[in-house]
């Protein structure tokens, strides 16, 4: 491995500049345990220079900051993701060392499998400590009366076009992962009965085409 295969690794990085300046950092990191363990004869972390931010990477910035409403089961689940993650690091490292062993890296199927399972990894960490920096757990009732559907609500709904009943609680996009029988409140059904009153119907815009549904009941968390 060159300096020049560590420049262009970086071009890789995520736009933000937050995101991209921690992952130069465990890379840094890591490019000096390997020159200090002998696995490289030079330190290769100065290579790795990340590029300034455009005008959307500052616009990303501010998006970022926003507040993320979960439920408490949603966040708990999110937290724990997270440290299950972390403590997967030292075994990948290992796996990066012994493939970089080879020295051979031209044709090294076991170093590309362990650098795209470390960059998985840390692209879900930094997701999920990026949500549980802006996460503001919501309590039953919190912010709206307990009459209107909110993050942590259980609602049961009849589509009209069939006279079919589902129940569902409502979460954050960034919650759905963490649980069965949750629905989005960014999904086309949790859109339109966010927010809502038990007895409204409601117009679902789906891309399988508008219908409407009824919402039954409402139960908060």
């Amino acid at each position: 491995m060159r300096g020049h295969d560590v420049a262009q690794y970086a071009d890789n990085f995520p736009p933000t500049v937050s995101d991209a300046a921690k992952r130069a950092d465990y890379v840094r990191a890591f490019l000096k345990w390997a020159k200090e363990k002998g696995v490289t004869t030079e330190n290769l972390g100065p290579h790795l220079r990340v590029r300034k931010a455009s005008k959307s990477s500052s616009n990303a910035q501010t998006i970022e900051t926003q507040p993320i409403y979960l439920t408490q089961e949603g966040h708990d689940a999110l937290l724990e993701e997270s440290e299950n993650l972390k403590q997967r690091r030292p075994l990948i490292q290992a796996d990066l060392a012994r493939a970089m062993a080879d020295k051979d890296f031209r044709e090294n199927a076991p170093l590309d499998a362990a650098r795209n399972e470390q960059a998985h990894l840390e692209s879900r960490i930094r997701e999920i400590d990026g949500t549980l920096r802006r996460a503001v757990v919501l309590e039953s009732g919190n912010e709206h009366p307990g009459d209107i559907s909110q993050i942590g609500s259980h609602i049961t709904i009849r589509d009209l076009r069939n006279g079919k009943e589902a129940s569902y609680t409502l979460v954050n996009s960034d919650e759905v992962r963490s649980g069965q029988g949750k629905i989005s409140i960014a999904s086309p059904v949790g859109k339109a009965v966010y927010q809502r009153r038990a007895g409204e119907e409601v117009e679902v815009e789906a891309p399988s085409g508008t219908f409407r549904v009824r919402i039954e009941a409402i139960t908060q968390g």
